[in-house]
């Protein structure tokens, strides 16, 4: 029996990633240039602060909390990117995952570190050493690592040990009394009272020490020592949403089968209801007598849990398949799960909202039949994007995709039109002034005359994306946007690409129709 392994014993490995913000937000980076001093940063208050620097920015002497300003001062080659503690937390989560392959008794330790309670585990892999280099390597980001017999001293010797300790006597009195996490001021007072280390600190009375230093100093000092319990929460990995049929004798008739899957369905809702959740992908695997597998999947715009909205797309997708569901001999087995879900809370309809919030839920189911029968990626709709151009202000996404931005409300921006042309369509204009608005125009061969003008909403060029000015769609220069109605009643949205005496080539561009 290997010599770490001790069946009564407590052993907790802390994991501590240092740098964990700032080379997440360097692997997501585009493009690899030479290695530079990096950090995150964020705005406080009225200024914009270091949140997390790596390896080579402190070497530079800079760190979290100094101002932007100072450490650019300090490090001129520095680059930075915007802090995401989003982000953080989300790759956090990853890391708690890949660390159940060691131990199910992981638990967080935010926002960069990790506690897995290894007691009983450690010698599956060889010793305690080898685990935390299998879990360190697993990681895959620079890391540090201490052994405890509670997760407090674990956590204390990854983060304020010298090195990555081990389980050794006296470990903990040495390190320095940074380690009981206590706020600034305490640790200020422990220090002018000369007590530098854990060691010193457990060495006076603990009521002199709560009487001075408050009654947390004394409290992380015995989970420390080990004389007072410090437990971990584990984060237990969540139930999949799965059903099950298995039959005696197999099944053939199609009806029969979609039958069971209907009965599935109503079981996967209940689970999903406990939950409060809703179903985004739907998969079904049916298993033939003679081994072979069929599969079916269905992906719905919004979260549902209604067996019948699902039924309903199931059976689409079933006639839309060329090569149909075959039951050879008979199914022994039918199969679904849910891998994809999200919230889904019941609201309550007011009279009002009923027939709009109907609508809504037939636009939406629409939008799955066709993604059944065309496919997900040719159902598409308009997202907002951050551009001033109007041609450039969205762009097609996935219908069924989860909207990341809001449609822009702005009650001050005068109305543009439904339809746009792409590229705008060059029109032949005769204006009054040469900076005025249009007295007739040509367009397609035909001549009109201008009965009202509005105008002009100027959009200037977007400077930081120039590219060539002598086109509409180059950003190179100004707009001088016209809304123009003919002696017809038929409304043109019209724009001047370029400014008299400040820009050459002065052109006019009909971009879009009012309904």
């Amino acid at each position: 029996m290997p010599p770490s392994y001790r069946p009564n014993s407590r052993q907790c490995l802390a994991l501590w990633f240092p740098f964990l913000a700032c080379e997440r937000a360097k692997r997501g980076r585009s493009g690899d240039g030479p290695d530079a001093p990096f950090a995150l940063v964020a705005r406080v208050g009225n200024a914009v602060r270091l949140a997390a620097v790596d390896r080579l920015a402190l070497a530079q002497g800079l760190a979290a909390g100094m101002t932007l300003a100072d450490a650019r001062a300090r490090c001129p080659a520095l680059m930075t990117l915007p802090d995401d503690p989003a982000a953080d937390a989300r790759e956090l989560d990853r890391l708690l995952a890949a660390m159940r392959r060691f131990t199910p008794m992981v638990a967080l330790d935010p926002p960069d570190g990790l506690i897995l309670d290894i007691s009983g585990c450690d010698h599956l892999f060889g010793g305690g050493d080898a685990l935390a280099d299998a879990a360190r390597r697993q990681a895959g980001y620079a890391s540090r690592h201490g052994f405890g017999p509670n997760a407090m001293a674990a956590r204390a010797l990854a983060r304020h040990g010298g090195k990555n300790m081990g389980d050794k006597d006296g470990d903990v009195a040495a390190l320095p009394v940074a380690a009981l996490d206590l706020d600034d001021g305490a640790l200020a007072a422990l220090r002018r009272a000369g007590l530098r280390t854990i060691g010193d600190l457990a060495r006076r009375p603990m009521g002199m020490i709560a009487a001075r230093f408050g009654e947390q100093a004394v409290t992380r000092l015995r989970q420390i020592l080990g004389e007072a319990a410090s437990p971990i929460a584990p984060r237990r990995p969540i139930a999949p949403i799965r059903a099950d049929a298995r039959f005696p004798e197999p099944i053939a008739r199609t009806d029969d089968v979609m039958e069971v899957i209907e009965h599935l369905l109503a079981q996967a809702a209940r689970q999903m209801e406990a939950r409060r959740l809703g179903g985004r992908r739907f998969a079904i695997r049916l298993i033939r007598s003679d081994g072979a597998r069929q599969g079916l999947s269905i992906e719905t715009g919004q979260p549902v849990r209604d067996p019948a909205a699902v039924m309903r797309l199931l059976r689409e997708r079933i006639d839309s398949m060329a090569d149909p569901l075959d039951p050879g001999f008979g199914f022994d087995s039918v199969h679904l799960a849910v891998p994809w879900t999200e919230a889904l809370v019941e609201r309550q309809c007011t009279l009002e909202g009923e027939a709009q919030e109907r609508g809504e839920a037939d636009v939406i189911a629409l939008i799955d039949r066709l993604g059944i029968r065309l496919g997900p990626d040719r159902v598409r709709r308009l997202e907002p994007c951050d551009r001033h151009l109007p041609e450039a202000a969205q762009r097609l996404v996935p219908a069924g995709q989860a909207s990341t931005a809001d449609w822009p409300m702005d009650p001050d921006r005068p109305p543009r039109p439904l339809l746009l042309f792409d590229p705008p369509q060059s029109v032949q204009v005769i204006a009054g002034v040469p900076d005025g608005p249009p007295l007739r125009f040509r367009w397609r061969g035909r001549l009109h005359e201008v009965r009202l003008a509005e105008g002009p909403e100027r959009i200037a060029a977007e400077w930081w994306r120039r590219r060539d000015g002598h086109q509409p769609g180059g950003a190179g220069r100004t707009r001088d946007y016209y809304r123009i109605e003919d002696k017809d009643g038929r409304r043109y949205w019209m724009f001047r690409h370029g400014l008299f005496g400040e820009e050459a080539d002065i052109a006019w561009y009909l971009h879009g129709l009012f309904a």
